[in-house]
C-alpha cells in the first residue's frame, strides 16, 4: 500500500511538472513584449500589411504572423521585403530575448532604434530601408551578434558615422555588412583583430586612409572596399596579401597605389580580383593570374606594365600602360630593362602611366635613342627612391645615365662596367654606399653628394679589390676647396694639373659660372614638361547615365586644389578664391526648396559626380533644373567647379550653350539654377531608349544635334570674348530641348585659354572614351581636345553604341580606335549604323560625310584636327539643304511671279486701297510705279547697282 502511493505521488508531480512546462511555451505573451509589439504596429503607415489580429494580445500563443517566441518571450520578428513603412519603437531593446530580427526591403524611416543591451542577439537584417540616424549606442552590448546588415540607409546624411570601438566586444561577429551607408573615415583597426569575421563589405561610402596592419593573417573571406566617395583608400595592399583565406576581393574605385604584392600567389581560394580604378602599377604577378580558384580578375584603369598575361576566365585590363595590346605576347628587350630598372625605383606612378607600350624611342619621359636604340636615361631631380636595378647593363647603346639629385641607396650595378658606349655616369646627390666599379677611363663618373662615399675614405681611384673610395676622387683639402667636388674615372692626374694650372680665383669663378649654366639648363629642361600628378576617378554611379567613369588629376605636391583656372588663369598651387562674380543672380535657397518640394526624390533628373539635379517649377510656372552639391563631397575640387561654371556662364550666352539662371551659397548649400531642358541628355536618347520606353532618334534629329554642339563648341573655342575649353564634352553633358535642339551643358571643368591654339598645362579631367591622346599623356590641352570628344560624339550619333563599353568584345570596346577602322569601307560602315536607324540612299550619303568628319575630328594628333568651325560648314549643308517650293506652294503664297513688276505694284495697290501715288519711272515707254504698300521694300536697286 505505502509503494502504490509512493509510485501515485511520483507520478501527480510529474504531471506537474508537465503542465508547468505547457503552460510556459503555450501561455500568455509577456506583457512588456506585447507593449513593444503594439507599439511597433502604431508606428505603421501600412499595419495592414502584417496581418496581426485585430484584439489579440497573445501573439506567442496564437500565432502572430512574422512573430516567433520562445516560451512567453519574442524571440524573432521577421517582416523582410513586406513593403511597410513608417517608424521603429525607439525602446525595441525591450524585447530582452530578442535573437534575430529582420526588417530588410521595406521603407522603414526616422532613428533607428538603440540595440543596446540586446545580449541575445545573434542575427540583425536592416538594410534596404530609409534610417536616417544611427544611435551612438546601437552596438553597445551585443556579445552574441554573429550578422549585422545595415546596407542602403541614408544613415547621418549630412556629417556621416564611423563605427564605434564597443563593435569590437561582439566577439562572435561573422558578418558585417555596411554597404552605401554613409561610413566615415579610417577604417578601424580593431576590424582586422575579429578572428571570427568573415565577410566584411563597406563598399560606396565615404571612407578613407589605408587598409590597416592589423588585417595581416586576417580569416576573412569577402572584402568589399570598393566606390567610396571623395579620395577614397589609398596607399599599398601588400596586406591583401597575408589575408590568405580569401574568396573575394573588391577594391576598385579608389586610390590604392604600389605594385600587386608579389606574395598573392598564397591566396589560393581567391575567386574574385576587382582592382579596377586605382592607381596600381608594375607587372602582373605571374602567380596571381595561375590562381587556381580565380575566376574574374579586373585591373582597367590603372598604370599596370608589361606583357598582358593570357588567361582563360574573366580578364579586364584596358586603359594601362601595357607593352602589348595581345596577350601573352612578351615585351622587346630593352623595354624589359627599362621595366625591371622601374621596379627597382619602385614605380614612381608619373612614369608608370607615360612609359606606355613597346618602343621607348616613342616618346617615353627621360630616355632619348639614337637609332632606334635607348642611349639616354635622364631622371634627374625626379624624387626616385629604391635601387639601380643591374638591367640597365643590358642596354648596351647607352651612352649617358644621369640620376642625379634623388634618393637612390644600394650600390652602383658593377655590371653598369660593360656598357662600352657609356660616357657618363651621374649619380650625385643620392644615398648610395660604396664601393663603386671600376670603369673604364673614358667614362665620367659622378658621385659626390652622397653621403656614405666620405672623404676620409676617398683617396685615389677605386681598385678592384673593392675599395670603397668613389672614382678618381682625392684626399680632402685643408681649404676645403676641393672636397666633395665632382670626381670622375677620367686619368686623374689630368684633373690635377688642370686645377693647379689654374689660379684659386679663376678656377672658383670659372666653376661658379659652369654650375649656373648647368642649373640654368636643369631647369629648363624640369619646365619643358609638366606631367600629370595622380588620378581621381570617381567612382562610377549606377544612375550615371553614360555609365562613364570620371576622371580629374590634382596636384600632389599641395594639400588643396588650385583656385578656379577662370580666374586665376594657371593651374598650380593653393587658390584663396572664395568670391564668385556672377551679377544679379543670387536666388535664396528657400526659393529652390519651394521650387523643388524640399528637393523631393520623385522631382530629381539625374546624378552626377558631385550632387544631384532637380526639376523645379517657380511660383510663375518657369521650370527649371537645379544642381544641388552633396555636403558630403564639398572639396575644394568640389567648390572650384562650382565657381567655375558660374564663372564660365555668366560670361557666355548662345543659344546653343545651357544658359544659367542663379545660384545659390547658404551655409552648407551650393546650388546652380539652369534653364530646364524637357527632353534631358542626349545620352538617354541614344544608350537608354529602349529601357525608358523613348523613342530612337531619326538621323535628321542626329544632324541637327550634331550641328547644334559644334555651334555651341566653335562659340566657346573662338567666337566668345575668351576662348574655353570645355573639357568633358559626352552626350551626358548634351542636353534637349522639347524639339530636339541641342545644347552644351555641364562647366565645371572649363579651362580659360587665352590662345585658343597655344597649349595650356592644367590637371588632367575628363571621361575615359572621350580624352585626347595628348592631353591623357601630357597634360597639355588646347582646344583639339574638345574636338576630339566631339568626333568621339558624332561616332555615337552614327552608331548608338557608348565610347567605352567593358561588355562589348574587346577589339570594339574603345569606339574611337574600332570606328576608325570600320569606317574605311562602306560595307563595314553600314555594319555599325545604329540598327533604330531608318537609312536611306540620301541618308547614307550623309552619315558617310559624318563618319569622315569623326575620324578627322578624333586623329590622334591634334595637327591633323579640324577647328570647330569647320565642323560647322561641313555640318550646315546637311541640316540646312535648301529646296525651291514648287508652283502649287508658291501660288499659296498669294502671289503670282510670272507677272510683270508694274501690273504686281498695281495689285498690291488695288489690295491696300492706295490712290494718292507717286511715280518712279521704270521704262521710259511704260508708265510708273506707285507709292510703295506699307511694309514693302525701302528701295529698288538697279540691275547696275544704282
Amino acid at each position: 500500500m505505502r509503494a502504490w502511493t509512493s509510485r501515485l505521488l511520483l507520478l501527480l508531480l510529474l504531471l506537474c511538472a508537465i503542465l508547468c512546462f505547457i503552460s510556459a511555451v503555450l501561455g500568455d505573451t509577456d506583457q512588456n513584449d506585447m507593449a513593444i509589439l503594439d507599439e511597433f504596429r502604431k508606428g505603421l503607415d501600412n499595419p495592414e500589411l502584417l496581418q496581426w489580429p485585430a484584439g489579440s494580445t497573445d501573439p506567442c500563443g496564437e500565432k502572430w504572423k512574422h512573430v516567433f517566441c520562445a516560451g512567453s518571450r519574442v524571440a524573432q520578428i521577421q517582416v523582410a521585403n513586406l513593403g511597410l513603412s513608417g517608424s521603429l519603437p525607439q525602446d525595441l531593446n525591450k524585447l530582452q530575448m530578442l535573437s534575430n530580427v529582420g526588417l530588410q526591403r521595406n521603407k522603414f524611416s526616422g532613428k533607428l532604434p538603440t540595440f543596446s543591451g540586446l545580449s541575445n542577439l545573434q542575427y540583425a537584417y536592416l538594410s534596404g530601408n530609409q534610417f536616417d540616424t544611427i544611435p551612438s549606442d546601437f552596438f553597445v552590448g551585443l556579445t552574441e551578434l554573429q550578422v549585422m546588415s545595415l546596407d542602403e540607409n541614408p544613415l547621418n546624411q549630412s556629417t556621416g558615422w564611423t563605427l564605434p570601438q564597443e563593435l569590437e566586444n561582439s566577439a562572435q561577429l561573422m558578418n558585417l555588412t555596411l554597404s552605401t551607408c554613409n561610413l566615415v573615415g579610417p577604417l578601424p583597426d580593431f576590424l582586422g583583430r575579429m578572428s571570427s569575421l568573415r565577410v566584411l563589405e563597406l563598399s560606396y561610402n565615404n571612407l578613407s586612409g589605408e587598409i590597416p596592419a592589423t588585417f595581416s593573417g586576417s580569416s576573412l573571406q569577402i572584402l568589399w572596399l570598393n566606390n567610396q566617395d571623395g579620395l577614397g583608400f589609398n596607399g599599398s595592399i601588400d596586406v591583401i596579401a597575408s589575408m590568405t583565406a580569401l574568396t573575394q576581393v573588391w577594391l576598385h574605385g579608389n586610390g590604392f597605389t604600389g605594385p600587386i604584392p608579389s606574395g598573392i600567389g598564397a591566396c589560393t581560394s581567391l575567386t574574385q580580383l576587382s582592382l579596377n580604378g586605382n592607381q596600381l602599377v608594375g607587372i602582373i604577378p605571374e602567380n596571381l593570374t595561375a590562381l587556381p580558384e580565380l575566376q574574374s580578375l579586373k585591373l582597367d584603369n590603372n598604370a599596370f606594365m608589361g606583357p598582358i598575361p593570357k588567361v582563360k576566365y574573366n580578364f579586364t585590363y584596358s586603359q594601362n600602360s601595357f607593352c602589348q595590346s595581345t596577350p601573352g605576347l612578351p615585351c622587346s628587350p630593352e623595354v624589359t630593362a627599362l621595366l625591371d630598372f622601374l621596379q627597382g625605383v619602385n614605380y614612381p606612378l608619373k612614369l608608370a602611366k607615360l612609359w606606355s607600350g613597346n618602343d621607348p624611342c616613342s616618346g617615353w619621359l627621360g630616355i632619348s635613342c639614337s637609332a632606334n636604340k635607348v642611349s639616354v636615361i635622364n631622371l634627374p631631380n625626379y624624387q626616385l627612391d629604391g635601387t639601380i636595378s643591374p638591367s640597365l647593363g643590358q642596354l648596351d647603346s647607352l651612352t649617358d645615365i644621369k640620376l642625379d639629385g634623388n634618393n637612390l641607396t644600394g650600390t652602383i650595378p658593377q655590371n653598369l662596367t660593360s656598357l662600352k658606349s657609356l660616357k657618363m655616369l651621374n649619380l650625385s646627390s643620392n644615398n648610395l654606399s660604396p664601393p663603386a666599379p671600376k670603369f673604364s677611363n673614358d667614362v665620367t663618373v659622378l658621385v659626390h653628394g652622397n653621403p656614405l662615399f666620405t672623404t676620409s675614405n676617398s683617396s685615389g681611384s677605386p681598385s678592384g679589390n673593392g675599395s670603397p673610395s668613389p672614382p678618381g676622387s682625392s684626399s680632402s683639402s685643408p681649404s676645403g676647396g676641393r672636397s666633395g667636388s665632382n670626381t670622375s674615372s677620367k686619368n686623374s692626374n689630368k684633373v690635377n694639373v688642370l686645377i693647379i694650372a689654374v689660379p684659386v680665383g679663376v678656377g672658383v669663378s670659372i666653376i661658379g659660372l659652369v654650375s649656373l649654366l648647368l642649373f640654368w639648363r636643369q631647369k629648363r629642361k624640369e619646365s619643358a614638361f609638366t606631367a600629370p600628378s595622380s588620378i581621381v576617378i570617381h567612382p562610377k554611379d549606377p544612375s550615371d547615365e553614360d555609365n562613364m567613369v570620371k576622371i580629374v588629376v590634382v596636384n600632389n605636391a599641395s594639400n588643396s586644389t588650385a583656385g578656379s583656372d577662370l580666374q586665376t588663369g594657371m593651374d598650380g598651387g593653393a587658390s584663396n578664391l572664395h568670391v564668385i562674380d556672377g551679377g544679379n543672380l543670387v536666388i535664396s535657397v528657400q526659393v529652390l526648396r519651394n521650387a523643388t518640394r524640399n528637393f523631393a526624390p520623385e522631382n530629381v533628373l539625374g546624378k552626377g559626380g558631385f550632387g544631384v539635379v532637380y526639376r523645379g517649377e517657380l511660383h510663375d510656372g518657369t521650370m527649371i533644373a537645379v544642381k544641388r552639391m552633396e555636403a558630403a563631397v564639398l572639396s575644394n575640387k568640389a567648390l572650384d567647379e562650382f565657381q567655375a561654371e558660374i564663372a564660365v556662364l555668366t560670361k557666355v550666352r548662345h543659344r546653343n550653350l545651357v544658359s544659367i539662371l542663379g545660384y545659390s551659397v547658404e551655409g552648407n548649400e551650393r546650388l546652380l539654377v539652369y534653364e530646364y531642358m524637357p527632353q534631358g541628355a542626349l545620352s538617354r536618347h541614344l544608350f537608354q531608349w529602349k529601357q525608358l520606353n523613348l523613342e530612337p532618334l531619326s538621323w535628321k534629329k542626329r544632324l541637327n544635334i550634331a550641328l547644334d554642339v559644334a555651334r555651341g563648341m566653335e562659340y566657346l573655342h573662338s567666337l566668345a570674348h575668351q576662348s574655353f575649353i570645355h573639357r568633358d564634352l559626352k552626350p551626358s553633358n548634351i542636353l534637349l530641348s522639347d524639339d530636339y535642339r541641342a545644347k552644351v551643358a555641364d562647366f565645371g571643368l572649363v579651362k580659360l585659354a587665352p590662345d585658343g591654339k597655344n597649349s595650356v598645362a592644367t590637371r588632367l579631367a575628363g571621361t575615359f572614351g572621350y580624352l585626347a591622346p595628348e592631353y591623357a599623356v601630357t597634360g597639355k590641352i588646347t582646344t583639339k581636345a574638345d574636338v576630339f570628344s566631339f568626333g568621339v560624339v558624332l561616332m555615337e550619333l552614327v552608331t548608338g553604341l557608348a565610347a567605352l563599353d567593358e561588355d562589348r568584345p574587346e577589339e570594339s570596346r574603345y569606339l574611337a580606335s574600332w570606328f576608325y577602322y570600320m569606317k574605311t569601307s562602306k560595307e563595314k560602315l553600314k555594319a555599325v549604323i545604329d540598327s533604330s536607324l531608318d537609312v536611306t540612299d540620301e541618308a547614307f550619303e550623309s552619315i558617310s560625310v559624318i563618319a569622315e568628319l569623326a575620324g578627322h575630328c578624333a586623329a590622334r594628333e591634334p595637327h591633323q584636327r579640324p577647328d570647330m568651325g569647320y565642323a560647322v560648314n561641313v555640318l550646315a549643308p546637311l541640316v540646312e539643304k535648301w529646296k525651291p517650293m514648287n508652283d502649287d506652294q508658291e501660288e499659296s503664297l498669294g502671289i503670282d511671279l510670272r507677272q510683270p513688276l508694274l501690273q504686281m505694284v498695281k495689285g498690291w495697290q488695288a489690295a491696300d486701297g492706295t490712290t494718292n501715288v507717286s511715280s518712279v519711272s521704270l521704262d521710259d515707254s511704260k508708265g510708273s510705279i506707285p507709292a510703295r504698300p506699307a511694309g514693302f521694300a525701302e528701295s529698288f536697286t538697279s540691275a547696275d547697282g544704282r
